[in-house]
């Protein structure tokens, strides 16, 4: 059965040192160690942020995890800690441009194996599209991978229309992730930024498609949401009865109820535990929900598709639209694509 594992993040072998270039810090950096095959990403002062082995830049490796796990074809975007947004537009989009083209260029490589989503400097949204443009229209990618806020404004924010607009109409993928989560600065012990903040920020964002009637403005923008949709799922009653006891305040924007709009956006498979997969598929149904991963990371699932295949109530029709059929209606791709 194909699978498609629509979660999966990547790095270039060599990023550039961006602060001699642009002549101010905090951009990543990838330092080798000496007789190891991974690599410790860093920012430019040296501060550690995360060991990655060498799956994350080596495609090779990438290929061999996929065909021990029975993984066609993975869809690959960066590390969300490169959007770079708080970086000035010209240098986002330089930072992006190299992101980009290296993305491309696995893809180029092993086009039935790989499908790519690109980054934008959405910290300027002329230049965004720009970049749009050229990532479908010159590199052939299929999509784009988002922060699930930027610059502290929600993804509701009229600013970003012009862009969901330019994507809805080249028919782009959009895959919505975490990042530089709320929060943090007051919980950063235990990991919670990770166990608590990210889940929190895929929740932010779709609510603010939802109440920022993004869904209703865009309605063929095809969207998916990380890590299971976060707490959204799980919190989905507290925020319907806030809609209804509250319409002065959350009726403002959209349409509908928030529950009205599940069939409307996708969420990945992540969510680790079989009692959450089975409540995510009856609330999210099994036409919304697409195999992720987060491959490479620890705190990814290690097997594709080992928390579906063991779950015991996933049936051979629900385990092709979970494994592939889903995927292939939010890419806009057809399976011969890949045979």
């Amino acid at each position: 059965m194909l699978k498609i594992d629509t979660h999966t993040h990547i790095l270039p072998p060599e990023i550039p040192k961006f602060k001699d270039k642009f002549g101010y810090g905090g951009f990543i950096q990838l330092v080798k160690n000496a007789g190891c095959s991974h690599c410790d990403m860093v920012d430019d002062s040296g501060k550690f942020f995360r060991r990655v082995d060498a799956n994350t830049f080596n495609p090779d490796d990438r290929l061999r995890d996929m065909k021990s796990q029975l993984t066609q074809v993975q869809v690959l975007s960066t590390v969300p800690v490169m959007f770079s947004y708080w970086a000035k537009p010209a240098d986002g989009l330089t930072v992006a441009q190299f992101l980009n083209d290296h993305l491309a260029g696995v893809v180029a490589l092993y086009p039935k194996k790989f499908i790519g989503l690109g980054t934008l400097p959405l910290q300027d949204i002329e230049l965004s599209i720009r970049e749009a443009h050229r990532c479908i229209d010159e590199l052939n990618l299929a999509g784009f991978q988002i922060g699930s806020h930027v610059q502290g404004k929600n993804l509701s924010d009229p600013i970003f229309f012009p862009l969901y607009e330019e994507l809805e109409k080249k028919g782009a993928s959009v895959f919505v992730h975490p990042w530089d989560m709320m929060g943090q600065d007051t919980m950063s012990k235990y990991w919670l930024p990770w166990l608590v903040g990210m889940p929190a920020e895929t929740s932010r964002a779709i609510c603010s498609f939802i109440f920022g009637g993004v869904f209703d403005r865009f309605p063929k923008l095809r969207v998916q949401f990380a890590h299971g949709g976060g707490s959204f799922p799980f919190t989905l009653g507290r925020i319907q009865h806030g809609y209804e006891s509250r319409p002065d305040l959350c009726a403002v924007d959209c349409k509908l109820a928030p529950k009205d709009y599940i069939s409307k956006f996708y969420v990945d498979s992540l969510v680790h535990d079989q009692r959450s997969l089975k409540f995510l598929i009856e609330v999210m149904s099994e036409d919304q929900i697409c195999l992720g991963t987060d491959y490479p990371f620890p705190l990814g699932e290690t097997e594709a598709g080992k928390l579906i295949d063991s779950s015991g109530f996933v049936d051979k029709l629900m385990r092709e639209k979970l494994f592939h059929r889903n995927a292939l209606k939010w890419l806009n791709k057809n399976q011969n694509d890949f045979l």
